[in-house]
């Protein structure tokens, strides 16, 4: 069982997505600013370093500079040179009309600190990047309260709501039995009957969604219960044909009520889209432990996207049928896939 505690899924992308939108957008514009100030450090080295050689131009008493003298070749004075040796500026000579005073510094003086600045940098940059992450897991976390409030308050409602259908349930349960015994063999009765079942089915599996019950395993015939689905189905869809092709004597181990819902929303939905007398095939494959459940309907123009909740291609429906059948199959540990081809018809794997 999930402990209160736990983060659900919504949760845990809303605390994601807010912590990423904060942190990168933060890290990115504290980056860029501190990647400015390092430039301009760097001109305030380059400013520093010409001033110090203009100072030796005129007093010549500057050890850690050297001093010669070039030839003029299109130099400007009083401007900084910088190669992968040396950074040089250049200064006009009293009485020389073709050489320049040349000041220079070796490259590896400079570059020590040029390395300097950007140690110091970088470490007061992961100082800064370890407070906006903290902010950003302080912010998600505030922003998540709202939301955390809201699906509880929610989960409270429909808790109610599952607790106020047991009533008018039961009395519809109780007048079907005594219906039932006035009027045996009718039909129409029996059809009520398996329709006041499959509402308490879906309570119990809404119920086992939000409360998260553990499921408990039973073994059971597969056979038996999808004839028990699909004469279900098919007294409201009359025109549709029906095959089943499993084994009578297969039994498996899994929680009956659950896989139960996932094949009445299979089943409906493969006789509900299906074309006018249309077929639904059953047929389990005995090399791969496999179950199908083939139609020939109008099929689906995005399979991969149908599990998805609130997507849908009809008019129909909310699209949380299939949402619920992708979360009951992962409790019980079946892994459902889908193929399709529009105006051809769809088929649904159970990995059972």
């Amino acid at each position: 069982m999930v402990k209160a505690t736990d983060l659900k899924r919504v949760e845990i992308e809303s605390f994601v997505k807010s912590f990423l939108l904060f942190f990168i957008s933060m890290s990115t514009l504290i980056s860029g600013l501190f990647y400015l100030y390092y430039l301009n450090e760097l001109q305030d080295i380059d400013k520093e370093t010409l001033a110090k050689m203009g100072i030796c131009n005129y007093t010549l008493d500057c050890p850690k500079y050297s001093v010669d003298f070039v030839k003029k070749e299109g130099q400007v004075t009083y401007s900084l040179y910088k190669n992968e040796e040396e950074l040089s500026s250049f200064y006009p000579i009293k009485g020389a009309d073709d050489f320049f005073l040349k000041i220079f510094i070796k490259y590896d003086d400079y570059h020590q600190k040029v390395e300097l600045l950007h140690a110091v940098l970088v470490r007061y940059l992961l100082l800064t990047l370890l407070v906006v992450l903290l902010l950003s897991i302080t912010f998600s976390l505030y922003v998540l309260h709202p939301l955390r409030s809201a699906l509880r308050l929610t989960q409270e409602f429909v808790k109610d709501i599952l607790h106020d259908f047991n009533t008018p349930i039961s009395t519809m349960r109780l007048n079907l039995s005594l219906l039932s015994e006035k009027q045996k063999g009718d039909t129409k009765i029996k059809r009520i009957e398996r329709s006041v079942n499959t509402i308490l089915s879906l309570q119990d599996n809404l119920r086992h969604y939000l409360l998260k019950y553990q499921n408990k395993e039973e073994l059971f015939l597969l056979y038996d219960l999808v004839v028990e689905r699909v004469d279900m189905i098919e007294r409201n869809y009359m025109d549709i044909e029906y095959s089943i092709d499993i084994p009578k004597e297969l039994n498996i181990q899994s929680n009956q009520k659950a896989l139960s819902r996932i094949l009445d929303n299979l089943l409906s939905n493969a006789s509900k889209y299906n074309k006018e007398e249309g077929k639904v095939s059953i047929v389990y494959n005995p090399k791969n432990k496999e179950l199908s459940i083939t139609d020939t309907g109008k099929g689906i123009v995005q399979p991969k996207r149908v599990f998805e909740r609130f997507y849908k291609e009809q008019s129909e429906g909310i699209g949380v049928g299939l949402n619920i059948v992708k979360k009951l199959c992962d409790e019980l540990g079946i892994k459902i896939s889908m193929s399709s081809e529009v105006n051809v018809g769809t088929k649904v794997y159970l990995k059972l």
